[in-house]
């Protein structure tokens, strides 16, 4: 029977599995396919923090997620239209998100007993017939996955264990040849990975192509699918994940400011991949120092900025409680420090592979006495690329430590990026001090040349930065408050008084130097604004274009800038009957918005270390829309959209 090739313009696939099933490997693969063959894509990793979770239990499921289209696509997807499972626990964890109607491809060989128990099954749902059963509500395939695998690669002598670990691999080719993924790249991935172990190479690749091969010549699968490339602006792109484009843009950072770089970091979920990636770039000038514990990570970090390097460290929420007295050391030395929280699921460890946004109060405020700090927030994977190096200029420009605010979401989540231009990345001058600076005349009336480390720049109130053993420019700085412009140490109530509001006042300035907000209102007749910061921006964006679909007006409004916020936020917000901000956390952009702009605003807030839905999220939009606007009409439009919106 030939085989029917139907096109498509999206789908959602996820893999599920163990953790030790290779479901991440598998999914990362598919992934990269699709970005060979030219897709919009975004993905969503989701696994178990422990480092091998009990096998076959719901807690030990992990997780990968792709969403690959022919046109502009913003999130990883709300819901599965196809669930790869290989195990019991695997489609139990994943059922509850799957649609009526859609396809389930389940590994039977490890439904024993034993593994449906510990999964909580009765009885295997891959027997029940009738109305509620898989095979009725979904368009199920039960398939022999890890046998037809281990027959595939008998000729390789493998033990048997040994041969069943290629079984993701075989659903990887299936997956490839449904969707029509080009296949080179994973061939060509598996050989370098596996060069060294032959068996194992060849094993893999083997199971890969009778995964392959069984879909086009099985008669189980009489139709594959077709996505066309997206269209996309002319240029080269590759597919980036939040971490690798932070890393990537710390070292663009480093050769933009010519300053070396310095890593000085403990590792932590889910930052640790950053410091991974830099320590293969000692040739860009780029130090890591892989520290005992996250103090002496941020002070290593804190002590390279003075000595006239870009000192960088990263960690998590739980890091940034440690490291809060060495920021405050940075604010008061006004040294240029960089820190990367990369946001997961709290209090204490909490959610360590979960994704949340609620670190960003304790990143306004979580020091002693008055520290401001700016906070800059990347909004998609690529997006962390240019966010690293916007935090940079702040920091080295403004002389401040500045804070990075990304997520688990972003860190393990991915997207095509487009490489820029070296050329179009912005220069960052550290104009380090390199004479004295100020004429001291004593009661004799004789002068001297002296260099005060506290006298500032007029425009932005930074004060000069002077390497070290720079001749003539010796000087003395630390956590003590310090006397204004020749910065000895002082007690004087009104010195104190008056260097606490000049540090906020230079944290104010930044807001001069940031472009106006971009604000997506099509019609121009919106009475409703959705307000968001970082990860969240996919999700809203997607509700948006859903709420739009529909024939509703909202307006989107994103910050990458959240201290201080830019200086026409204000005027934007009162533009509007009604603003929602949706948020991972429990209002805490919210609370600041009512504290700062007395607009009272509507919170979309949720805590379950997972992405915002954007049909849940369009949902809310409507419901707003209509209580705002009185259109009854409003709640039926938001409602018919859900299913047919991409």
């Amino acid at each position: 029977m030939a085989k029917q090739v139907q096109q498509l313009d999206r789908v959602i696939i996820r893999f599920a599995g163990d953790s030790g099933d290779g479901m991440q490997l598998t999914g990362d693969r598919f992934t990269q396919e699709s970005a060979a063959f030219g897709n919009d894509l975004a993905t969503f990793p989701n696994f178990p923090a422990e480092i091998r979770a009990p096998q076959g239990t719901l807690p030990g499921v992990s997780s990968f997620q792709v969403h690959f289209a022919d046109h502009d696509i913003l999130t990883a997807g709300d819901a599965p239209d196809v669930l790869v499972a290989m195990n019991p626990a695997a489609l139990k964890a994943n059922l509850h998100d799957m649609k009526p109607g859609t396809a389930i491809i389940v590994d039977s060989h490890d439904f024993s007993n034993r593994n449906l128990i510990k999964a909580g099954y009765e009885g295997n749902p891959l027997e029940e017939e009738g109305a509620g059963s898989l095979a009725e509500d979904y368009n199920l395939s039960v398939l022999d996955l890890t046998g037809m695998t281990v027959e595939a690669v008998k000729e390789f002598g493998l033990s048997r264990k040994d041969a069943a670990r290629a079984k993701n691999m075989f659903a990887l080719g299936l997956l490839s040849w449904m969707y029509g993924r080009p296949t080179e790249t994973t061939i060509d991935f598996l050989s370098a990975r596996f060069a060294k172990v032959p068996d194992i190479r060849d094993a893999n690749i083997t199971a890969f192509k009778a995964g392959w091969n069984f879909g086009e010549t099985t008669e189980a699968f009489v139709v594959s699918y077709e996505i066309k490339p997206a269209k996309m602006e002319p240029g080269t792109y590759r597919n980036i994940s939040g971490n690798l484009a932070l890393a990537y843009g710390l070292v663009a950072s480093g050769v933009q400011s010519g300053l070396p770089v310095f890593l000085g970091t403990y590792p932590i979920t889910p930052a640790t991949d950053i410091l991974h990636e830099l320590s293969k770039h000692k040739r860009f000038g780029i130090t890591t120092f892989q520290a005992e514990d996250e103090i002496a990570g941020i002070g290593a970090a804190l002590g390279a900025s003075f000595a006239g390097s870009l000192g960088i460290t990263t960690t998590s929420g739980p890091g940034i409680a440690l490291k809060s007295e060495t920021i405050g050391l940075a604010v008061m030395t006004e040294l240029p420090l960089l820190i990367i929280d990369v946001q997961r699921g709290g209090p204490s460890t909490g959610l360590p592979t979960k994704t949340e946004q609620a670190d960003l109060l304790q990143a306004m405020f979580g020091r002693n006495g008055e520290s401001p700090v700016p906070i800059v927030a990347p909004q998609s994977p690529g997006d962390c690329f240019a966010a690293a190096i916007e935090a940079t200029r702040i920091a080295v420009t403004y002389r401040t430590p500045v804070m990075l605010l990304s997520d688990g979401y972003l860190a393990n989540g991915s997207e095509p990026w487009s490489i820029p231009d070296v050329e179009s990345l912005p220069k960052i001058d550290p104009d380090f001090a390199s004479a004295t600076n100020k004429t001291v005349t004593d009661k004799k009336g004789e002068t001297t040349e002296e260099y005060w480390p506290y006298l500032r720049d007029e425009e932005t109130l930074a004060r000069p930065w002077a390497i070290p053993g720079t001749p003539g420019l010796e000087h003395r700085i630390g956590g003590l408050e310090k006397g204004d412009g020749h910065g000895n140490i002082s007690y004087d109530p009104a010195n104190h008084d008056f260097m606490v509001r000049t540090r906020q006042a230079k944290v104010d300035r930044i807001a001069d130097s940031l472009p106006p907000l971009e604000v997506e209102d099509p019609s121009g007749k919106a009475k409703v604004l959705v307000l968001g910061w970082g990860s969240t921006y996919g999700p809203i964006g997607a509700a948006a274009r859903r709420v739009r679909k529909a024939g509703l007006d909202v307006a989107q409004v994103h910050l990458r800038h959240l201290n201080p916020f830019p200086k026409d936020l204000g005027e934007i917000l009162k533009r509007y009957d009604a603003v929602m901000i949706p948020e991972m956390n429990l209002g805490q952009l919210s609370l600041l918005i009512r504290a700062k702009f007395l607009v009272d605003v509507v919170g979309y807030n949720q805590v379950n270390g997972m992405p915002l839905k954007a049909a849940e999220l369009a949902e809310a939009i409507t419901d707003l829309i209509t209580a705002t606007t009185g259109d009854v009409n409003a709640s039926d439009a938001g409602t018919g959209t859900k299913e047919t919106v991409k």
